[in-house]
């Protein structure tokens, strides 16, 4: 079930999310690269890619764990 967005009033700093989602057949799938992104400065930097594999509810678990390390991981910085 879907989960209501609330507004947090405040200012908190701003930033950017680069994500990307594909599911491939199974067997399909030869590699994985980190993507590149270029940055307004001029500079290129690297985003790693993931891999998770199983079926629906197994990748969907675990992508749903993997976002709350990531911003558990974010806020400890």
């Amino acid at each position: 079930m879907a989960r209501k967005l609330t507004l947090v009033k405040g200012r908190s700093q701003r930033g950017s999310l680069v994500y990307g989602m594909r599911i491939f057949e199974p067997g399909s799938l030869a590699g994985v690269e980190d993507a590149r992104v270029s940055l307004a400065d001029g500079t290129s930097g690297r985003v790693t890619m993931h891999l998770i594999e199983g079926t629906r509810v197994q990748i969907r678990r675990q992508l749903m764990q993997s976002i709350d390390a990531f911003f558990e991981l974010l806020d400890e910085q």
